[in-house]
C-alpha cells in the first residue's frame, strides 16, 4: 500500500502541462497519448503499472548515461569506414565441412552468438529503447533530464561527426563467404520508427532544438533515399514475407517525418497488395507458419500491418477495415490468433523454441482500440496479466 501510495504521489506531482496540446505523432495517436496522460493526472490507477515501470526505467537511463554509436565496434567494414552500420546474418552458421567454415550455411531460427562480435544491432536496439523511454516519459512527466538525454542519444547517433551513422545498410546482415551485406539487413532498422516519434515528442524541450530536428529530418531523408535507389534496397522492397511488410513500414513513416506525403501515399497501395499476397481468405499466413518460430514471426509480421495502418490514418486512409476483393483483411488476421489465445485450439505448428508475446501484448492493445473491441485486451489479460499492465503499449495506444 506504501509503495502504491508513493508512485500516485510521483503521478499527481510529476505530470506537468497537463493542458498542452500533445504533438503530433506517426505511429502513436497523439490524442490517445493525450487522453492517457489526463487519466493518469486525475489518477486512473489502471495505468499505474505501465506508468510506473517506465518512469523507473527512464530514471534508470538518465543515471547510467550511457550513449551509444556505430563507432564503438571492433570489426571494420568493408568500406573502410567504422560510421557504416554491419551487421552478420543470425541464422547463418560455419559449415563443419569447410576448413574455414566459409561459406556460412543456414539454419532458420537458430541465432549464432558470433554476431554478438559486431556490436551495431545491438547498439542500435538501446538507443531506440532508451530514446522512446525517455521521449514518453519526458511527455508524461515534463522533466527536462529525461529530454536533454534522449537529444544526447538522438545527437551522438545521428548527426555527431565524430560518432553518426551513415545513412545506408549497405552491410547489414552479410554472410562470410557469400556477401558483405544484404536486403535482409533492412528488417533491423525497422523500429527506427519510433525514432521519429520520440523526436517529436521531445520538440517542445530546450534541450532539442528545430536545428536539431531538421538534422534528424535530414538525415531519414537521406536514408529513405538510400532504402528507395540502393540495390539492396530495392531487394528488400520486393521481399514477400515481413521483411517486406517493415519496408513500407519504413518507408512510410519517414516519409511522413519527413514531408513527403505523396510517397508515404504510395505506400498504402503497396501494404493492399502485401495483404492480398500474403494472407490467405481466413487471415492464416503461410509465408511466416512457414518458419521454424512460427507464432513470432506471424504476430511480427502483424504488427506491422497494425503500424501501417495506425499511419495510414494520418492519410485519411481506413486500412483497419479494408478488405481485398477476395475477404482478406487485417481484422481476419488478428481474428485468427483468437482460437489459440482463448484456448479453444492448440498450436498446431511447430516452434524451434516456446514463442514469445511481445508483439502479441502490442497487438492486442492496438486491436482493443483500432476495433473498440475489449475482447482483445482481454486476453492479453488472461495470456499473462503482469506483463501486460506494465507494456508500453498501454500507454502509447
Amino acid at each position: 500500500m506504501k509503495v502504491y501510495l508513493f508512485f500516485l504521489l510521483i503521478v499527481c506531482n510529476g505530470i506537468s502541462g497537463v493542458c498542452q496540446k500533445a504533438p503530433e505523432t506517426l505511429l502513436i495517436n497523439s490524442q490517445d497519448l493525450w487522453s492517457k496522460k489526463q487519466r493518469i493526472y486525475v489518477g486512473d490507477t489502471s495505468l499505474l503499472p505501465a506508468y510506473r515501470k517506465m518512469i523507473l526505467e527512464a530514471d534508470r537511463i538518465v543515471k547510467a548515461g550511457e550513449v551509444y554509436s556505430v563507432i564503438n565496434k571492433i570489426p571494420v567494414p568493408p568500406s573502410g569506414d567504422k560510421h557504416d552500420y554491419m551487421s552478420q546474418a543470425p541464422y547463418w552458421w560455419p559449415d563443419p565441412n569447410k576448413p574455414d567454415g566459409k561459406p556460412y550455411i543456414r539454419k532458420d531460427g537458430e541465432r549464432n552468438p558470433e554476431i554478438k562480435g559486431i556490436t551495431d544491432h545491438d547498439q542500435l536496439d538501446k538507443l531506440i529503447h532508451d530514446t522512446e523511454i525517455l521521449a514518453l516519459s519526458y511527455f508524461f512527466t515534463g522533466k527536462e533530464s529525461y529530454a536533454r538525454q534522449a537529444s544526447k542519444l538522438l545527437t551522438i547517433w545521428f548527426f555527431d561527426e565524430k560518432t553518426r551513422m551513415n545513412p545506408n545498410l549497405n552491410f547489414g546482415q552479410g554472410i562470410p563467404g557469400i556477401n558483405n551485406g544484404r536486403g535482409i539487413g533492412i528488417i533491423e532498422t525497422r523500429n527506427l520508427v519510433k525514432i521519429c516519434d520520440a523526436a517529436i515528442l521531445i520538440s517542445p524541450s530546450q534541450h532539442w532544438s528545430q536545428t536539431a530536428q531538421e538534422k534528424l529530418r535530414n538525415w531519414f531523408s537521406a536514408y529513405t533515399d538510400w532504402l528507395l535507389n540502393s540495390e539492396i534496397g530495392k531487394d528488400e522492397a520486393d521481399e514477400h514475407n515481413n521483411h517486406g511488410t517493415f519496408y513500407n513500414v519504413q518507408v512510410m513513416a519517414y516519409a511522413l517525418f519527413t514531408g513527403n506525403t505523396s510517397l508515404a501515399k504510395n505506400q498504402i497501395d503497396s501494404a493492399k497488395s502485401r495483404l492480398q499476397s500474403q494472407l490467405k481468405t481466413d487471415g492464416s499466413q503461410p509465408f511466416e507458419l512457414a518458419r521454424t518460430l512460427p507464432y513470432d514471426y506471424a504476430s511480427m509480421n502483424l504488427e506491422g500491418f497494425f503500424q501501417l495502418a495506425a499511419m495510414s490514418q494520418k492519410l485519411n486512409t481506413d486500412l483497419w477495415n479494408y478488405q481485398t476483393e477476395d475477404g482478406k483483411s487485417i481484422r481476419k488476421a488478428i481474428d485468427w490468433f483468437v482460437p489459440f489465445l482463448s484456448g479453444k485450439q492448440v498450436w498446431p505448428y511447430k516452434q524451434l523454441k516456446s514463442p514469445t508475446q511481445d508483439h502479441m501484448d502490442v497487438l492486442l492493445k492496438m486491436a482493443s482500440e483500432a476495433y473498440q473491441s475489449s475482447d482483445f485486451a482481454a486476453y492479453g489479460w488472461k495470456i499473462s496479466p503482469e506483463a501486460f499492465s506494465e507494456d508500453l503499449s498501454q500507454l502509447k495506444y
